[in-house]
């Protein structure tokens, strides 16, 4: 059941889904990221984002922000969602463009529908949850010039993510408490991360907001005010036969800046009373899958456990822990290693440690620029 049917409030999702994915290579490529794999499960991360949004929303409304590498991949996965709904960017602008676009298309007819912010990638374990905060989220956004971010409860002073800042609480929808958001803040050095964990009133920002289309095309105008007649523009072109030429023109003119620095810190800049900003808990056990360690986080029983992924023929361990594994077709055997990560595909092998997972996508850099092996991108 949609949340329009149940409360006459219209909802159209955004998804998320033309980064390149380059912390998981050498699975992850430019033209099979990582939203089109299915790292966790047997469907992919874009499926499991759209299945889950289907409970509070008509497919038909559902849109997806991709780009031209993708979006056949996409189409294939995501049969049911209208080819008009899946719009490939022709340059990479970040997220604010990508967001703020789905607005301005919206806008004109429908000023009120209440737009969500999904990035493709994320890994939710309580489905039912999510429905709830979701929905809760969006009268929220509904009830004014509001703009919603979920705050998921930290649990480690992860040093990856920036902050929310929540200050007094507002209101609570069933069990879920709606608090005002003090600010935003970039991601922290780990003694920060420790102090914000202390605290209590810290959110990781999980890159999911919600607003209505008049609130976001507003928000543009008065932030980014060159971005806007650029997309009036692309937007009074979407279904016509001049589309692909006028978005391919404009688009790759608007500012490279994310929502979070394009609107969401300029707005709070204004002060917890005059921002609007609200944050919901988002306590569905979440995880962004951001690193090969934190698939191994996801997949593992805890820290010291060795995983197996994909259609590996088996795995020896002696005195090893803390190990990933991906090498399909392959016995391997571990032998007094820790904290390793193994990936293997018909044309790459990774080896790197847990620890610097994160900076896979250096070795993407490397293989780009300096050894010009676009092959292997």
């Amino acid at each position: 059941m949609s949340i329009e049917a149940g409360s006459g409030i219209r909802f159209a999702p955004v998804i998320l889904a033309g980064g390149s994915g380059t912390r998981f290579w050498p699975r992850s490529r430019r033209a099979r990221a990582k939203q089109v794999l299915a790292l966790d499960g047997d469907d992919t991360m874009i499926q499991q984002t759209l299945m889950r949004l289907l409970p509070v929303a008509d497919v038909s409304d559902v849109w997806v922000i991709t780009n031209r590498l993708l979006d056949k991949t996409i189409s294939e996965q995501l049969p049911m969602i209208s080819p008009d709904h899946i719009l490939s960017e022709p340059s990479a602008r970040n997220t604010a463009p990508a967001c703020a676009l789905a607005a301005f298309l919206l806008e004109p007819t429908e000023p009120e529908t209440v737009i969500g912010i999904f990035p493709s990638d994320h890994v939710v374990a309580n489905v039912r949850r999510f429905a709830e905060v979701i929905a809760a989220g969006v009268k929220v956004a509904a009830a004014g010039e509001n703009i919603v971010v979920l705050g998921v409860p930290p649990t480690r002073p992860e040093t990856g993510y920036g902050y929310v800042e929540q200050g007094a609480v507002t209101e609570t929808i069933g069990d879920i408490p709606v608090t005002r958001v003090k600010r935003f803040r970039e991601k922290p050095d780990k003694h920060t991360a420790e102090k914000f964990l202390a605290a209590g009133n810290f959110a990781w920002n999980g890159g999911i907001f919600l607003w209505s289309a008049r609130t976001l095309a507003n928000a543009i105008r008065e932030h980014v005010p060159d971005m806007a007649p650029l997309l009036e523009k692309i937007a009074a072109a979407h279904g016509t036969p001049e589309f692909e030429a006028v978005f391919a023109e404009f688009y790759p003119q608007c500012e490279n800046i994310s929502v979070d620095y394009a609107i969401l810190e300029r707005r709070s800049a204004k002060g917890e009373l005059k921002s609007n900003i609200y944050c919901l808990p988002a306590d569905f056990d979440w995880n962004d899958l951001g690193s090969w360690a934190s698939l191994h986080e996801h997949l593992g029983e805890n820290d010291d456990s060795n995983v197996l992924d994909g259609a590996t023929t088996g795995l020896v361990t002696i005195e090893s822990s803390g190990n990933y594994v991906y090498a399909p077709g392959k016995m391997v055997a571990l032998l007094g290693v820790e904290g390793l990560v193994v990936v293997e595909t018909p044309d790459a092998l990774l080896i790197t440690t847990r620890e610097r997972s994160q900076d896979v996508s250096k070795v993407v850099r490397a293989l780009h620029i300096d050894m010009g092996r676009e092959e292997l991108i």
